[in-house]
């Protein structure tokens, strides 16, 4: 994924919750767990988008023997 799509991404997401806090009417604890809740998955989606999680789908447990 390039740089520049990767901010374009960042832009979308943040004029998208932006209009939703601006525009929609809702209680403030909602507004801010939605906001927490975008903002982890967009630094879990940053970290892998550079390769510092990997989500393969398989978990690895090492055998003691």
């Amino acid at each position: 994924m390039s740089l520049i799509s990767l901010v374009v991404t960042l832009i979308i997401i943040g004029v998208l919750l932006w209009l939703v806090n601006t525009y929609i009417p809702m209680d403030g604890k909602i507004k801010k767990i939605l906001n927490i809740v975008v903002f982890i998955c967009v630094v879990l989606w940053l970290l892998s988008a550079f390769g510092i999680l990997n989500f393969s789908g398989t978990i690895q447990v090492q055998r003691i023997q």
